[in-house]
């Protein structure tokens, strides 16, 4: 499992989605809560769900840019 992987959601595209990055690699493009979720648990963050991913945004775990976990643009 990583130990506090530096996570960064990129602001929504002209399409909705929010580019994914941890520890400097690109996981892809997060739709929703979901698909971040199943993002960070396929880089080894076991066991997040949509909660987990809300909780750590609010912790400063997740850094956020261009809005919050509530925010996927179109």
């Amino acid at each position: 499992m990583i130990e506090n992987p530096r996570v960064v959601v990129y602001p929504p595209t002209e399409s909705g989605g929010r580019r994914v990055r941890v520890d400097g690699a690109t996981l892809g493009t997060a739709y929703s809560l979901h698909d971040l979720a199943v993002f960070l648990e396929r880089a080894g963050l076991e066991g997040w769900d949509e909660l987990d991913v809300a909780a750590h945004a609010e912790l400063g775990l997740i850094e956020w840019r261009g809005g919050g976990p509530d925010d996927w643009g179109s």
